[in-house]
């Protein structure tokens, strides 16, 4: 144990408390449960398809922008010390935090809007609930089953959200969308980082790029004093070097912030098990009333000044515009994508009907890279390049 590991806690979870895996196999041997989870995770090819997903930019716009992979690694990095000095299952924390981004369309949360309008009355989509459908079922690498074949608690872990009638056929899993609770501790802290992530990587990003300018961010209530800090201890700073200073410091003030709320709630709460975790009806991770209000401060400026950009608008909308075009086609005649999903949606179509082969054709498209789906759009709906 580190200098810096807590002593773990009995509400975090355990390979002893854990509810398994939907199909029962051996030990891994020299590594635990969750550390199987994770390297499951890293070798799978969706975690590798998330290098040419991107967060806010399109990938083609430039090769330093922060792609899904990036965020994941970074998430991950976040949560591992956060669960670290909290006492919780780190492993479990790093396998949730590689897999929370698996399910995400190209083009960031543009392809999911795009993608969940198309699906609405077919079933809709929502990027987590398909996180976890890439985990279960559409990953086909194993002989013994479909999926990755994770355990409870990654699986549980990758819903932040889900409508009540989509946990009704999720079963267990998603049973707290029904009757009410929470997650595990190590979930609740993969959620909470992933925004501490998201803030601070499109800080960094939109001033490289130009769209948010570092006198906008130096009036924003968390950002001002870690500039002037910056100033203070280092003058004649250059700007990209004062950037990089500020978003580090910036990282650090919200994962201490994190760590000494959700200690002093913890042990106010003092759970005894993951189960009493569950029960709550609110969560025990979290911020200070303060940093709560400034960290969601720097979100509403970043969505007025860096997602409304004028340039970003651009991006969205043409982002849109392939995928609504590819999904349009796909579902008019699936015989335009290849075999296996052929397949998949004449499957689905038996079983569902129109849902079911509109599900096959949402599952080809959120698994495209921002480039793949690109090409596909080229290919089929540019007349002019007949490659």
């Amino acid at each position: 144990m580190s200098a810096h590991a807590a002593a773990p806690r009995p509400c975090a979870v355990t390979e002893a408390a854990s509810h398994g895996r939907l199909h029962p196999e051996p030990h891994p041997g020299h590594r635990n449960e969750f550390q199987r989870d994770r390297d499951r995770i890293i070798h799978c090819g969706a975690f590798r398809r998330l290098e040419y997903k991107t967060q806010v930019f399109v990938n083609h716009e430039g090769d330093l922008y922060r792609t899904r992979l990036t965020h994941s690694l970074e998430v991950g990095q976040i949560a591992r010390t956060c669960a670290q000095a909290l006492g919780l299952n780190v492993d479990l924390v790093e396998a949730i935090a590689l897999a929370h981004d698996l399910g995400h369309t190209p083009f960031g949360h543009a392809g999911q809007d795009a993608l969940a309008a198309r699906m609405a009355g077919l079933g809709g989509f929502e990027h987590n609930i398909q996180s976890l459908r890439v985990v279960d079922s559409l990953e086909t690498r194993y002989a013994a089953f479909d999926g990755l074949n994770l355990t409870f608690e990654t699986r549980e872990g990758l819903l932040k959200r889900c409508p009540a009638e989509r946990a009704e056929q999720l079963g267990p899993v998603a049973a707290r969308f029904i009757h009410g609770g929470q997650p595990t501790l190590e979930a609740q802290l993969v959620n909470l980082c992933d925004g501490i992530a998201y803030n601070s990587h499109d800080v960094d990003d939109g001033l490289r790029s130009g769209l948010i300018t570092v006198d906008a961010c130096r009036r924003t209530e968390l950002l001002a004093p870690l500039f002037a800090e910056v100033a203070d201890a280092y003058p004649y700073l250059d700007e990209r070097r004062t950037i990089y200073e500020v978003v580090r410091r910036m990282i650090n003030i919200q994962v201490e912030d994190v760590i000494r709320t959700s200690a002093a709630s913890i042990e106010a709460a003092t759970p005894g098990s993951v189960e009493a975790v569950r029960e709550r009806s609110q969560p025990l991770i979290g911020f200070s009333a303060d940093m709560a209000r400034r960290h969601q401060g720097l979100k509403d400026f970043l969505f007025n000044n860096l997602y409304r950009h004028y340039r970003v608008a651009r991006m969205v909308r043409k982002s849109q515009a392939v995928v609504q075009a590819l999904f349009d086609a796909f579902l008019d005649d699936p015989g335009l994508m290849p075999e296996q999903h052929q397949a998949a949606a004449q499957e689905g179509e038996a079983r569902q009907g129109r849902p079911g082969r509109a599900r096959a054709v949402a599952d080809y498209i959120a698994g495209m890279t921002d480039r793949f789906a690109i090409e596909e759009y080229r290919r089929l709906c540019r007349p002019e390049e007949l490659t």
